[in-house]
């Protein structure tokens, strides 16, 4: 039976706390989009701080975490992919904002299109979601609705010139 986290349960355990985005997936509404917004002042302050390598390298350490919270808080509540576990959006769309554009009206595209990508899970997204379960299920099902994003943007921006 899948428990309900509280506050309680988010400091009980680091992993909680990483999963739960410090407490983003409490949102009432819409943790997921709460979570992908989160990504945004993290990408401002780091890419030019970390440079392209760097922040990459921050990325896949950033999933590599994802995949032991998300397994660990999943195990916790008995949900291998609970609502409030936001990590996986944050990372995803970190991955989606180094290769976006940067002017606000891309970065907003991209926001969307991931939203989209996110929320409607289209082939192959589902299909991972179902094949991989746990910590690197719940990563990898956001990383592929990045790459759905990223497809989108490059043949938009190739349109639009």
């Amino acid at each position: 039976m899948a428990r309900r986290p509280s506050w309680r349960f988010l400091l009980r355990h680091p992993a909680h706390f990483i999963a739960f985005g410090g407490g983003i997936g409490f949102a009432p509404v819409a943790p997921g989009t709460f979570g992908t917004l989160a990504a945004v002042p993290l990408y401002w302050f780091a890419a030019p701080a970390l440079g392209p390598y760097g922040y990459l390298a921050m990325v896949a350490a950033l999933f590599v975490l994802g995949i032991w919270a998300c397994e660990v808080t999943g195990r916790a509540l008995g949900v291998s992919d609970h609502g409030g576990m936001v990590w996986d959006e944050v990372v995803a769309f970190l991955l989606v904002l180094f290769f976006a554009p940067t002017t606000p009206s891309w970065q907003a595209a991209a926001f969307l299109a991931f939203r989209v990508f996110d929320i409607l899970k289209p082939p192959p997204i589902r299909r991972c979601e179902r094949l991989f379960r746990n910590g690197f299920g719940v990563m990898l099902d956001d990383v592929v609705a990045a790459f759905h994003t990223l497809v989108v943007l490059a043949v938009a921006r190739a349109l639009l010139g």
